[in-house]
């Protein structure tokens, strides 16, 4: 079954697409409308469909109710495909270049005929693309920066977009009677932030059927090879994806070692060679013949090993480890008991106050820390002084009806050029906390955006570091800046840096959360949420702390509220850096 994420998705892509044909304005935002009110349902979709309550959700009219149908019974829209072909390919694959919206592109390939990568950077290098109305050196520039990303980022996807793709194509696997065991495997099973190819792998004795239900599913737009143990196919996204199937007696070994990563599998094999063995994706042979593992943690214990959980398989320390007992526990969706970098329409989000209260209870949670813009912050709607002190009100008011349910009053403070907070002290000293995060990176280099950061977070006022590298996946690199300079005074002023689990940034990335793991730096794992589907987001965030090998002790937001509250008031009262 289609889930409503993927639904919303095929609704935006409607209006984007309707964008770029350069149809009516108020038609193209109905379809993102749509989009974004179908991300922030609560409860089945389907049930609200059967009942007609879809109907009455604002944003959604009797065509999108007819469109939404059509999805969850075709789990396909016959008008998106339509749009996709009447859209050359090569204005859609510009959508992923960063700065470039869908009504500059329909101006550039009107005006210039530019409809591709190529003939991008063509009009670029011959100079016709910074002779063109609203386009000049600097815009251009960046233009060609992004395009470059683009380039070493490949036919890469985020995490989540990987993972929907991949449930739709295990489903009808799963439910079939000649499968054994089924799961994934490489870089989706590891939960690396970008995603090139889905492989899943099955256990069957009759793998003939199942090899032709996979390569005629919906989703599949070309079949590169159809074999008995292996077929390889193109997703109407563009992804390739691979089906291996294996006996079961097979199934743990290939798990193994289709879910890598290469390095990891080089060093399994080279100890298991050293203890006189041969392990391969088939089996372990030993001295004495096969060793039958009926589980991936029979083999690590063949070898000597405590199991490794596939998030730490990339050859980072995770072998000498296993081999002297000591992987961690790490941590898991269930231990976060609250967030706080949440926003919303007080700035730039879609859900009141109320509706992001009640939401982040419903998953699970027993606070929620809100964190709206700040004044610098324009163009999101940042907050006044005034505003916020109206803010804190609601929050009162509303703490009064959620008496169980704590709501913390914070803000995502501006770092301003200087690395000043973007307010003065006396207005800081309202907020529970303050998340300060960098939106205007000013072109820094490298020790000048250290130096900033520094001040920032050293300011006794500041209780987290938001998105600390501005990285946005496959759009944009980093900021440069010293991040072992940055870590090393987090833990020097006790500051948490945060892993924004929005999957556009997974930010901090897992390498450095292993690094503040080593410093003794807390991380936070926040979702950064614009709108209540937010929440769900969460999860991406611990996959990436997985990655970093936290626990939940090395996390602040997996503690009971009242640690949480004495903890924050600890922080807001810290001796001003010297």
């Amino acid at each position: 079954m289609i889930d409503r994420h993927a639904i919303a998705e095929i609704f935006e892509q409607c209006g984007t697409l309707l964008e770029l044909k350069g149809e009516n304005p108020f038609r193209c935002n109905a379809y993102h409308n749509a989009a974004r009110a179908i991300e922030r349902l609560e409860g089945s979709l389907e049930q609200m469909l059967a009942s007609g309550d879809l109907a009455k959700v604002k944003g959604i009219g009797t065509t999108i109710v007819e469109k939404v149908a059509e999805i969850v019974r075709t789990s396909r829209l016959e008008f998106h495909e339509e749009l996709l072909r009447a859209t050359p390919p090569g204005l859609i694959e510009m959508l992923r270049i960063n700065g470039l919206g869908p009504k500059r592109i329909k101006l550039m390939h009107d005006e210039l005929g530019i409809d591709s990568l190529p003939s991008l950077r063509q009009a670029i290098d011959d100079g016709r693309l910074a002779k063109m109305k609203g386009f000049g050196s600097k815009s251009v520039q960046k233009i060609l920066e992004a395009i470059l990303f683009l380039d070493r980022a490949g036919k890469r996807v985020l995490l989540p977009t990987a993972i929907g793709w991949a449930n739709r194509l295990m489903e009808p696997l799963r439910q079939h009677p000649d499968v054994r065991r089924i799961s994934l495997c490489g870089s989706l099973r590891r939960g690396r932030d970008t995603i090139k190819d889905i492989d899943i792998l099955v256990a069957s004795e009759r793998p003939d059927e199942l090899m032709t239900l996979f390569t005629t599913l919906p989703e599949v737009a070309q079949v590169v090879a159809h074999g008995s143990t292996k077929s390889s196919v193109i997703l109407d996204c563009g992804m390739a994806a691979d089906l291996r199937i294996v006996t079961s007696a097979q199934f743990p070994f290939a798990l193994h070692y289709f879910t890598g990563s290469k390095e990891h599998n080089v060093a399994v094999r080279s100890l298991a060679q050293s203890k006189g063995y041969k392990l391969n994706e088939y089996e372990l042979v030993g001295p004495d013949g096969p060793i039958p593992c009926d589980a991936e943690a029979d083999i690590f214990r063949a070898l000597g090993l405590d199991f490794i959980p596939p998030e730490l398989r990339e050859d980072t320390g995770e072998i000498e480890s296993a081999t002297r007992g000591e992987i961690p526990f790490l941590l898991e969706r269930a231990d976060i008991t609250g967030v706080f970098h949440c926003h919303t329409t007080a700035s730039d989000g879609q859900n009141s106050l109320e509706e992001m209260a009640l939401a982040c209870q419903s998953h699970g949670y027993s606070y929620l820390g809100i964190a709206d813009h700040s004044q610098s912050a324009f163009y999101a709607n940042g907050l006044s002084a005034d505003r916020i002190a109206e803010q804190h009100r609601q929050i009162d008011q509303l703490q009064k009806k959620m008496p169980s349910f704590r709501i913390f009053k914070g803000v995502e403070s501006d770092i301003l050029a200087d690395g000043s907070l973007d307010y003065p002290d006396t207005v800081l000293a309202s907020f529970d906390y303050v998340v300060a995060s960098i939106h205007q990176p000013m072109n820094m280099s490298a020790p000048e955006m250290t130096r900033r950061i520094i001040r920032a977070i050293s300011h006794p006022r500041c209780t987290m570091l938001g998105h600390p590298s501005g990285r946005l996946l496959l759009q944009r690199d980093a900021y440069p800046m010293d991040v072992e300079e940055i870590l090393k005074a987090a833990a020097r002023y006790g500051t948490l840096i945060e892993i924004n689990a929005n999957p556009r940034r997974l930010d901090l990335d897992w390498v450095h959360c292993k690094r503040a793991k080593a410093l003794g730096v807390k991380l936070v794992i926040n979702p950064d949420a614009h709108a209540t589907s937010g929440f769900d987001d969460v999860e991406f965030g611990v996959t990436t702390a997985r990655r970093g090998w936290q626990t939940k002790d090395d996390v602040f937001n997996t503690q009971h509220v009242d640690a949480i509250e004495q903890r924050l008031a600890w922080l807001r009262n810290r001796a001003p850096a010297d």
